[in-house]
């Protein structure tokens, strides 16, 4: 018995009543549900299946195999029972939303850049499609705006079967070579193309469509976007972002990046700054082991490459080797400077007594040691 697929006839259906033709166990502790009729959208054509409950039982995913379309559910279900269902709607709705503004951006993409959509995948969080044509960000957010203009305009959705003659005259898009009885969704004058998933009924519903990141994939583009609710989070998460950025920067929402661009340069003046009062500071410490011969130093926590310059600082007069550690408690960065003829033994030897790892070559050394100040002490003694 060919299961009746209610999501073709209303995709908006929530709930309805069915009887249970079969129940046999799959994987993972699930069971296989057939019903003799169903709104549980089975995963297909990049969007997932449906969840939801039969008779009470949770619904943890929908598929069709072999011409079946079997509910997984969490426990099993009498053959010839009498159930009541529920799709998760909130589920559904997102994923309508994230398919039919796919739609709608991707006829634009396609139609523009002359170029087949090659890959679509809906995600938990994002919508990934592929384009065989390539087009800089730009452009894609040229088609994204005129996209969210047809939305608003909110055109009716068009689905439906042609016939084999009346669909060879049809412009539509398919991902595939298509037999056998083929559905057509339709939104005049953004797209149209073979589908078997669902949709919604206007493009108004759909909302919004946000384009997130664009790469270059093989010849073309990859795509990630968010659609409807997912859009709207996404957007309120970004204002309140900037909101807070610009809060301590002490800038409107709309001037944020002039507002880092110039907190980034004063930055990197102080860092100069800084750069230079370190330069100042290591060469009086250097002076303090004029020729003190084989030299060690712990100091308070530094950056690495400070560290770094420090050891070179001293070990250029010291006429010995030079290791210097920073850090606080059991954890400290070290650099070392020494011979090529002692480096290599000497970094291993740090190592294995200090519990630390690090490596070098051409006479430095770096690496860092789980030891506290008197262990590091205890050791150069």
């Amino acid at each position: 018995m060919v299961t009746e697929k209610l999501y073709y006839e209303d995709a908006y259906l929530r709930e309805f009543d069915a009887e249970v033709i079969s129940c046999s166990s799959g994987e993972n502790n699930t069971f296989h549900v057939v019903l003799d009729r169903t709104a549980f959208y089975p995963e297909g054509g990049g969007q997932p299946g449906d969840r939801g409950v039969i008779g009470g039982i949770t619904v943890l995913d929908t598929v069709e195999k072999g011409g079946e379309i079997l509910h997984l559910c969490s426990a099993a279900v009498k053959p010839g029972t009498k159930v009541h269902c529920e799709i998760d709607w909130d589920r559904r709705l997102d994923h309508m939303q994230q398919h039919t503004g796919e739609h709608i951006i991707s006829g634009m993409i396609c139609s523009e850049l002359h170029c087949d959509n090659v890959g679509f995948h809906m995600g938990e969080d994002t919508v990934t499609i592929d384009y065989n044509a390539y087009a800089d960000m730009d452009r894609i957010l040229e088609i994204e705006a005129k996209a969210n203009r047809y939305l608003l305009e909110n055109h009716p959705a068009e689905i439906f079967f042609p016939g084999k003659e009346e669909l060879s005259k049809l412009p539509y898009r398919s991902k595939k070579e298509l037999d056998g009885e083929v559905r057509i969704v339709s939104f005049p004058g953004a797209d149209m193309c073979a589908c078997c998933g669902t949709h919604l009924s206007s493009s108004a519903q759909v909302g919004v469509i946000k384009v997130l990141s664009h790469k270059r994939f093989h010849e073309g583009i990859r795509l990630e976007i968010v659609c409807g609710q997912r859009a709207i989070d996404h957007l309120m998460t970004c204002w309140s972002q900037n909101s807070a950025v610009g809060k301590e920067l002490s800038s409107p929402y709309d001037t944020t990046h002039s507002a880092l661009l110039r907190y980034m340069e004063q930055t990197d003046e102080l860092k100069k700054r800084i750069a230079a009062l370190e330069e100042e500071n290591f060469s009086l410490v250097a002076r303090g082991y004029a020729g003190a011969g084989d030299t060690y130093i712990i100091r308070e926590a530094m950056e690495t490459d400070s560290l770094r310059r420090l050891c070179e600082a001293v070990h250029s007069v010291c006429g010995g080797i030079c290791a210097v550690f920073s850090g606080s408690g059991s954890s400290y960065r070290y650099a070392l400077r020494a011979p090529d003829d002692r480096l290599i033994d000497l970094c291993r030897s740090i190592n294995s007594s200090l519990n630390g790892r690090g490596g070098g070559r051409d006479g430095l050394a770096q690496g860092s040691v789980s030891a506290d100040e008197a262990a590091i002490r205890d050791f150069f003694s």
